[in-house]
């Protein structure tokens, strides 16, 4: 007699595929491998320092922004963002980032404000074998000489900076350069930048006056600046100093009467010119890497910013919430945050969103995309609340950053 009726067939068939159910959902939970059952990121910025505003507590909105949008969670797993304030000094970054790294389960800093502290806490990184992704800081060693497999510089630098600017203003005519800069790794690597595109073309660098972070008196830099003739001051220089000098520059009479000069912000942010007002920056040439008003996408995305932050968005910031969105993605298609795989993926992967199009991460680290020549529009020109911009050039990120050819990364193949 047949002791297997139709029934115990059935209840067979049904118990192997549940069991082949359970097999391969052990598998995949094998697969999806987060550390501490957590992904945790962090920012270390400015909070109440001069770049407080074109980076802090609107970088880490950004952020949170793109955490939410991505739901909360990436493969069954929270994330979360922690903050810190580094107060603009390295000691104080590279220890907070140790910290993250050792016992606070942070499995990638996603900015580092200024270039000081940005390199302090690259080094940490290094050891660590963490993944850091720049928006904020501009100097481009972070991808060129001290480059490292988990490294991401995002949103611009200083060979960008100076590229576009100091190229556009010399073939207009403004052959005679005299620099503003603050005196730290950011400020130099800009005015070296900026000056060796200013003599390619054919001008000449008259002199530059170092100020320190946070100045509060320029007389002294801008009577040199004055007296050196040049036709262009280069403002060398970032967030509160960058916004000071231009209006001490307007004091002293130096962008007005016979013998007015011209101002070129080699890094400003749309916050600078807020806080300037038309009636002062109207004229200013300036490169960014992202305008809110460029396009519906870039409206959409800074209008819903503005409703958290009562201000528009600037390139870092935007910036910030497209590299997290960009993470979040490479972890969730690499079913792990493992330093080496996310990074692989991030790699291969384009960047198209409202920040950028054909984006793409070369390897050493760059974040390559279009770059903007603007020019301030006048007050007569603005026709509502933060139309600041007109857009003068777009240059492709392959002419706008270092080629790979200059590059002295050791991961570039020569």
């Amino acid at each position: 007699m047949n002791r297997h009726t139709p029934l115990s067939r059935a209840c067979r068939a049904l118990c192997t595929s549940l069991a082949l159910l359970a097999a391969t959902a052990a598998a995949t939970a094998q697969d999806m491998k987060i550390s501490d059952d957590l992904v945790r990121l962090g920012i270390l910025t400015d909070l109440n320092g001069p770049f407080a505003d074109i980076t802090g507590p609107g970088s880490a909105a950004a952020i949170q922004m793109a955490i939410d949008d991505f739901g909360g969670q990436v493969l069954g797993k929270k994330i979360e963002l922690v903050v810190a304030d580094h107060q603009n000094k390295a000691d104080i970054a590279s220890s907070k980032a140790r910290e993250w790294f050792d016992t606070g389960k942070v499995d990638a800093i996603m900015d580092v404000a200024v270039s000081a502290p940005a390199l302090a806490v690259l080094e940490i990184a290094k050891q660590k074998q963490k993944v850091i992704i720049f928006n904020g800081p501009g100097l481009d060693r972070l991808t060129n000489d001290l480059c490292m497999p988990s490294t991401v510089h995002y949103v611009y630098d200083t060979y960008a900076l100076a590229n576009v600017t100091a190229s556009a203003i010399t073939q207009r005519g403004g052959k005679d350069w005299f620099f503003v800069t603050a005196d730290y790794a950011f400020g130099h690597s800009l005015q070296e930048q900026a000056s060796a595109v200013v003599t390619a073309q054919g001008g000449k660098v008259l002199g530059a006056a170092k100020h320190p972070i946070g100045a509060t008196d320029f007389a002294s830099f801008l009577l040199s600046a004055q007296s050196s003739k040049a036709q262009v001051v280069g403002l060398a220089n970032a967030g509160s100093d960058t916004v000071n000098t231009i209006k001490a520059a307007r004091e002293f009479g130096l962008t007005t009467g016979k013998n007015k000069q011209t101002l070129a912000g080699l890094l400003m942010y749309i916050n600078d010119i807020h806080a300037i007002g038309l009636r002062t920056a109207g004229g200013l040439m300036l490169t960014e890497g992202f305008y809110w008003d460029m396009n519906d996408e870039t409206r959409a995305w800074s209008k819903r910013y503005f409703e958290k932050m009562k201000k528009m968005p600037n390139m870092s910031q935007a910036g910030a919430y497209s590299s997290t969105m960009h993470y979040l993605k490479a972890v969730q298609a690499s079913k792990t945050d493992e330093t080496a795989q996310v990074m692989a993926k991030m790699k291969s992967t384009p960047i198209n969103d409202f920040f950028a199009k054909n984006g793409r991460i070369r390897e050493d680290g760059r974040m390559v995309h279009d770059m903007y020549l603007f020019e301030v529009k006048s007050q007569d020109e603005s026709k509502y609340p933060w139309d600041y911009y007109k857009l003068m050039a777009t240059v492709p990120g392959d002419k706008a950053f270092l080629p790979l050819s200059q590059s002295k990364c050791s991961m570039v193949k020569k």
